[in-house]
């Protein structure tokens, strides 16, 4: 009988969590201020942007899609909102924190650490999305 009630009440805690998760909007996604800072060390040209591009590409199209508005193919598949790298919100960001946002990554948005471990190539992708406009 005591196993039962326990049973319950953390089966109801686990519902009541998963239900505010839903009801609340995620939380805005801020960089630590030692990011926003962060000048961007890679020069935007047509190499930087090229290269870029072709990391977006094998890493980021299938969920931003192909001209970073969030729709990619997996996007329909994820919990958390795919961003839009066109809107003057997003375009807003600092070169770091956009940085930051990829190497960290946050809920369905995976940490790029170990897939981009030269910083440069993060850079040429903060590049990259900033064409997007």
């Amino acid at each position: 009988m005591k196993k039962s009630k326990s049973l319950l009440l953390v089966s109801s805690i686990a519902v009541i969590a998963m239900l505010v998760s839903f009801t609340f909007p995620n939380k805005p996604w801020d960089a630590p201020e030692k990011f926003n800072s962060m000048k961007n060390t890679v020069k935007s040209d047509a190499a930087s942007l090229a290269d870029g591009k072709a990391l977006f590409v094998e890493h980021c199209q299938s969920c931003h899609g192909k001209k970073g508005k969030g729709d990619g193919p997996k996007s329909a598949q994820l919990e958390t909102e795919c961003g839009d790298f066109t809107t003057p919100a997003f375009q807003k960001q600092t070169d770091g924190s956009i940085f930051y946002k990829i190497n960290e990554g946050r809920k369905d948005m995976p940490s790029f650490k170990k897939k981009m471990p030269n910083e440069k190539d993060v850079w040429a992708v903060v590049n990259y999305v900033r064409s997007l406009k």
